[in-house]
C-alpha cells in the first residue's frame, strides 16, 4: 500500500520535530535560537503539535544545522530523540496496536500526516516484509539526513513498541557506507546494509505478530479516527493560502512581511498575491486569522498584560491591538479574558464533589 503527496503541495512538516532538532543542537553547542531566527522561524512556536513548518522552512533549518554543527550523523541523533508520543495521535494510534503488522500498517497509511513527503510501499520477499521508504521528488543533500532520521526512527520505534530488539530484522540502505556511520553503529540494535537496491525496513513474517505492549483497542480506535480526520483535514488543507498561512504561523519576526513569505515560497509578491486571490483570500486576512488565534491563546493560556500581548502581535501599543480584537470579535480583550476565566471556573466549581 503507498500513500503519498506532492512535494508541490508542500503540505508541511510537523514543527515539533524541528523542536527536538533544536534542542540537539544545543547540546553540540550550536546557537540553535539564533539559527531559527536567521531561517525566519519562532522558536517559540515550533514547540506546538499542532503547528506545521513549510517545507521550504523545514529543508533551510536541517541543511543550516548539518553545516553549522559540522555534524552530517543529525539524522541518527533525531531518529534516538523521536518518542512516539511526538507522533502526535499516529504516535498514539501506534502504540496502542495488537501487534506489530497492525503497527507498520498504520505507519504504512498514515506517514502523510507527519512526513509529507515520504511514502511506504510494502511487498514481502521470501520470509520477510520489506518496508520500502521511497521520497516524492528530489531532496537532494538532504537525502541522507531523511533516510537516517526516518528509518533508523523505525528502528527505535520498534524497540519501544515490542520492549526489546526485532530479531532478524535489519535495515537495507542504498548507497556506499557514509564515514560517519561507524560512529552510531553499536547504538542500532539490528544489522544495516548499505549498497542495497532500496532504503528499507526488513521484518521477518514471523515477527510481525509480536505483541505492543502498550496494547490498548479502545484508544486504537479512537486514534486511528483521529488519523483519518487529520488526513482528510491535511488534504483539504493543501492549497496556497494554507502554505502562506504556515508560514505566517511560524514567522519571526512577527508579523512577517509580504515580501519575506513570498521569497520563503519561491513566488514574486505579485504572484503571491494572485494567488492568493484565485481561493479568495488575501495576505491580511491570513494574518489577521493567525493574530485573532494566537490573541486568544495568549489571553486565556497566560497571564501576561495588554501591551505585551500587543508586542507579541507585532502591534505598535494596546490601543492598537484592543481596536483590531474588538473589530473581530465584538469584545475588548479585557472582556474576552474574564469572560473566559469565569467560565472555566464555573466549569471546574461544577465538577467538585459535592460536600459530605
Amino acid at each position: 500500500m503507498r500513500v503519498s503527496a506532492s512535494v508541490t503541495q508542500d503540505l508541511g512538516m510537523p514543527a515539533i520535530y524541528l523542536h527536538i532538532l533544536a534542542e540537539l543542537l544545543r547540546t553540540i553547542g550550536l546557537d540553535e535560537r539564533d539559527l531559527l531566527l536567521r531561517v525566519g522561524l519562532d522558536p517559540a512556536r515550533l514547540q506546538s503539535t499542532s503547528v506545521r513548518v513549510s517545507q521550504a522552512q523545514a529543508s533551510e533549518f536541517v541543511t543550516r544545522a548539518i553545516i553549522e554543527s559540522g555534524e552530517p550523523g543529525l539524522g541518527i541523533m533525531l531518529a534516538r530523540e523521536l518518542k512516539l508520543p511526538l507522533h502526535g495521535a499516529l504516535g498514539v494510534a501506534v502504540m496502542s496496536s495488537r501487534t506489530l503488522k497492525d503497527a507498520l500498517g498504520l505507519m504504512t497509511r498514515y506517514l502523510t500526516l507527519r512526513a509529507p513527503h515520504l511514502s511506504v510501499r510494502s511487498r514481502e520477499h521470501g520470509n520477510a516484509v520489506h518496508y520500502t521508504i521511497l521520497c516524492d521528488g528530489d531532496p537532494g543533500p538532504l537525502q541522507g539526513f531523511i533516510m537516517d532520521a526516518m528509518l533508523f526512527g523505525c528502528a527505535f520505534m520498534g524497540e519501544q513498541l515490542t520492549g526489546t530488539a526485532i530479531g532478524g530484522s535489519g535495515i537495507l540502505r542504498k548507497g556506499a557506507e557514509p564515514p560517519y556511520f561507524h560512529r552510531f553503529r553499536q547504538s542500532i540494535l539490528m544489522p544495516v546494509s548499505y549498497n542495497s537496491q532500496e532504503n528499507a525496513l526488513v521484518i521477518p513474517l514471523n515477527a510481525l505478530s509480536a505483541p505492543i505492549r502498550f496494547s490498548d483497542d479502545q484508544l486504537a480506535e479512537s486514534s486511528r479516527a483521529q488519523c483519518e480526520e487529520a488526513l482528510k483535514q491535511l488534504t483539504e488543507d493543501a492549497g496556497f493560502a494554507c502554505r502562506v498561512r504556515r508560514v505566517i504561523e511560524t514567522s519571526y519576526p512577527f508579523p512577517p512581511k509580504l515580501a519575506r513569505v513570498a521569497a520563503t515560497l519561491f513566488v514574486s509578491e505579485r504572484t503571491l498575491k494572485r494567488r492568493l486571490q484565485e481561493e479568495q483570500a488575501s495576505f491580511q486576512n491570513l494574518v489577521d486569522q493567525v493574530r485573532l488565534e494566537r490573541a486568544r491563546e495568549l489571553l486565556t493560556g497566560t497571564n501576561i498584560n495588554l501591551n505585551q500581548v500587543a508586542d507579541v502581535l507585532g502591534y505598535a501599543d494596546a490601543a492598537n491591538f484592543t481596536r483590531a480584537f474588538k473589530r473581530w470579535t465584538g469584545v475588548s480583550p479585557s472582556h474576552y479574558r474574564g469572560a473566559e476565566q469565569q467560565s472555566a471556573a464555573t466549569f471546574l466549581r461544577a465538577r467538585m464533589p459535592a460536600p459530605a
